[in-house]
Parts: structure tokens; sequence; C-alpha cells
């Protein structure tokens, strides 16, 4: 068939949103915010040194940044043949029906909100310890209200939330990018290297920790196609998106991880990741760029946060939107305004679900970064790579299923199957340290059965739940006319 294999609901006044909002980089803008740098950098960079392979940790990320380039080639050249938004569930749907389709919607429902919700209690955290020495204020007063001034950005039109986080994008890219020339410029403690990049340092330590950490970093990038509806020239805009976004992250990941060994030494980088890995950024900043660069870098890494949360919000409020199309949530979410062209209720719907999960976590006494922020962002990263592996195997299958497409070898069969390889092996890694992943056996367990719960739910909910025929609905109003 010529024609794409599946349709989006008919745009109507109260259900379209704002078609052709979105260039290129206004989605990199939003997808890159979403796997906020300056906190991978400033964050996952110390920790992944720590519990993974040491020096050699920066060389994860561009081993991670090869498999999700692999894996952008088959999710970008089906795109072009699925009009509507909704990313990685349409593809399994369009490959594997609607059951396993409406099951990959829930688990990608999970990992969003997992990881958007373990963002607001780290962010509540770094907040109350920045104001404890002049008020004291929890740290989930803090989480509901970022959560309140992300639902009304979510609630206007997109355009605002892309400028304001292209804003603050830059600012943190910028401080890393100094901080990097710098280290190259004075040639780094030891001299300039490639000792992370070396086999022996590669393979030290824990490597598959390692390899998981990266892929945590990437989290985001893959969300390029959930704004096809809104993107100008979707099918040229999302494949350029998609490809710029994983080409940035990886690259800034890679050099940045680098430029912080050369900063500290081979030899001492590992000590001061363990010692004091929430200040490593800063204290690099403020020994290559002055003492004024470490509360430069306390603050944008808090916006750091932000822009990622906001960017997470407003990928969640677009996937229940399309879900709800589906007939997969309630019909209210399909609502668009009049005026912002914006799924508000979807977005209203999104910040009630964190504020209701951050008041029951702070009323269990819940620790904000070594409970949520730990278990929720470990929870998302296993189940992100499970809905990639998903849509490996959907596009090599439905290609299979339609010859008549003039789609080269590479980017049917042998780009999805190797990225399906390269994901397999991040999830045996995440499996097997999965105690250590989140502390606990028990967590661990819960966490671990959560996914197939959830998947499982989506696909009970959409057997009793059958989708409605558009066409059908539209021809019988008509008539009744």
């Amino acid at each position: 068939m010529s024609a794409p294999a599946t349709t989006s609901a008919p745009a109507t006044p109260d259900q379209g949103l704002k078609a052709g909002s979105l260039s290129t980089a206004s989605i990199v803008f939003m997808v890159i915010a979403a796997a906020a740098p300056l906190t991978v950098i400033g964050g996952s960079l110390p920790i992944g040194m720590s519990i993974g392979n040491g020096p050699g940790y920066p060389a994860m990320y561009a081993v991670g940044a090869v498999i999700l380039i692999l894996f952008s080639v088959g999710l970008t050249t089906m795109s072009k043949f699925i009009a509507e938004p909704g990313a990685f569930y349409s593809y399994v749907e369009t490959a594997f029906g609607r059951r396993m389709g409406m099951g990959t919607a829930y688990l990608a429902l999970l990992t969003y909100t997992g990881i958007q919700f373990a963002v607001y209690g780290f962010l509540g955290a770094q907040l109350t310890t920045l104001f404890d020495p002049v008020v004291h204020i929890p740290w989930w007063i803090y989480s509901l209200v970022v959560a309140g001034v992300v639902g009304f950005l979510g609630y206007r039109n997109i355009e605002l939330s892309s400028k304001a986080l292209g804003i603050l994008l830059i600012a943190e890219i910028a401080i890393v990018v100094l901080i990097d020339v710098v280290v190259v410029g004075k040639g780094g403690e030891e001299g300039l290297n490639i000792d992370p990049f070396l086999p022996d340092n590669m393979f030290s330590g824990s490597m598959g920790i390692g390899l998981m950490m990266a892929m945590a970093g990437f989290i985001g990038f893959e969300a390029t196609t959930v704004f096809r509806s809104e993107a100008k020239d979707p099918d040229r805009t999302i494949p350029r998106a998609t490809y710029i976004a994983v080409a940035v992250i990886g690259v800034f990941y890679t050099v940045s991880g680098w430029a912080i060994v050369q900063a500290w030494g081979t030899d001492n980088v590992l000590a001061e990741a363990n010692s004091d890995p929430d200040n490593m950024i800063a204290n690099t900043a403020r020994n290559y760029l002055g003492q004024w660069s470490g509360p430069v870098v306390q603050v944008l890494l808090l916006t750091s946060l932000f822009a990622c949360i906001l960017s997470f919000h407003n990928v969640l409020t677009r996937y229940q939107h399309a879900i709800s199309h589906k007939r997969g949530l309630p019909r209210a979410m399909r609502a668009v305004h009049l005026t912002h062209r914006s799924p508000h209720m979807s977005s209203f719907v999104q910040t009630a679900t964190i504020m209701v999960l951050t008041v029951l976590c702070a009323l269990v006494g819940m620790d904000p970064v070594t409970e949520i922020f730990t278990w929720f962002s470990g929870l998302a990263t296993f189940t992100i790579v499970i809905l990639m592996l998903l849509v490996s195997v959907a596009v090599t299958v439905w290609f299979r299923a339609h010859p008549e497409h003039q789609v080269t070898p590479w980017k049917r069969t042998i780009a999805p199957v190797l990225s399906f390889l390269g994901l397999g092996t991040a999830l045996y890694f995440i499996v097997a340290n999965f105690t250590m992943l989140f502390g606990s056996t028990t967590v661990a367990w819960v966490m671990a059965i959560s996914a197939p719960v959830v998947f499982g739910l989506g696909m009970v909910f959409a057997t009793f739940v059958p989708e409605f025929d558009d066409k059908v609905i539209t021809r019988n109003m008509a008539k009744r006319m």
C-alpha cells in the first residue's frame, strides 16, 4: 500500500493541534532539553564514573549514540508512513495491531511519567538545599510550585514552551562548552590524551553499568515523532530533528565527559567523582574559570532540571492527547484550547498526576533523591529500552509485510536489527544490575513487575474497548443531519 498505514482522527476545531508551528530547531531544542545536558554532565557523569567504568565512562556515551543512531534509521523511515503522532505506540500498533499498540502506549506513559517525576524530586531537593540557609521549605512544596509553573506553560501555546526551553538550553550548553574549551586550552591536569577511549579504561570496572547509565542520558531524544502533527513539513523536519538531536547529545556528552577527565587527570578523576559527585562540575568550573563560575553552574543546573521537566510535560500531554483519540484514555483529553491550540486538558491531567504523586510520596516520607529520583529514573531507563526494542522489531516486521515501499535494506532491516542487538545488550546489563540500580531487592522486583503489568493493562483495555471507526461515525452523523 502507498497510503499511510494508520491515520489520525480528523482535525476538528476542538481537536486539531496547531499545525506547522514547530521548526526543526524548535523540536531539537525541546528534545535536547528533555535530555538535560547539564544535569547529565553535572549529575550522572560523576555517578557513572563512580559505579561504572571510571575514566572510561565518557566512551559509553559514544557507544550509546551509535546504538541510537541505528535505532533512529528505522524510526524516522517508518514515520513517513504513519500520519498520526504517537511515537512508539503508533509503530507497534501499525505492525502488530491495537492490543500490542495500546500496551506500548501505556508503557510509554509509565516511562515518561517516571522520569519526569524523578526530576521533580531531584529539583525539589536542590531548591531546598539552595534556600535552606535563608528559610527551610520542604522539597515537596518546591516541587508543587514548579509543577504549577510547568502546567501553566503547558496550557499555553507550545511556541511559548519552545522559546523558554531554547533560552535555558543555550545557557546551560554555553557554560559547559566554555569549561571544555578552557580545559583544552590549559592542557588539562596531566596534558591532553585519549585515555577514556583506550580499551583498558573502557572495559575497566563495571562497563555494563556504565553503558546503562549512558543510555539513560539519552531518554527523550525519540520524542521528535510525537510533535509530527505540529511540525513544519514533517517528512523532512522529523528525521532531520531526530538525527541532529542524537548527534548533538552524543557529541556533547562524549566531548564534555572527556574534558572532565582531562580537567582532573586520568589517575585522579575517579577519586574526585567518589568524594564529591554533587559538586564535581561546579568545582571543575571554579578551577578553570574562576570562583564566579561555581554559583553560575549551580543556578544553570536548576534551570536544566526545569527545562527537562517542561520538555517531558509537553511530550506527555501530546502522548495522552494522541492516545485519547484511540479511546485509550478519557475523551476529555482530546480537547484543544481554542486560542492556544494546545492540549490543555491533557496538560491539566498531567500536572494533577504529578501533584498527587508528590503529595503521596511526601506523606509516606520518601527521600526525594535516594528514593524518588533513583527509583523512578531507574524504572524509566528499564522501560525505555524495552520500548525501543519493541519498535525495532515493529519496523522490521512492518517493512517485510509491505515490500511495495521502496526502502533500502539498510533502512528496513539492517539498521533496525543492529539496533535491536545493541539495545538487547543494554537491557541485559540493566537487568543484571537491577538490585544495584534500585538499591533494594524488593524495590527491584516491584519496578521490574510494573512494566509487564502496565503493558498488560493496556492490552486488556484495548480488548474490551475497541477503537471507533471515525469515518463511520462521521458518515452516520451526516445522515442524521
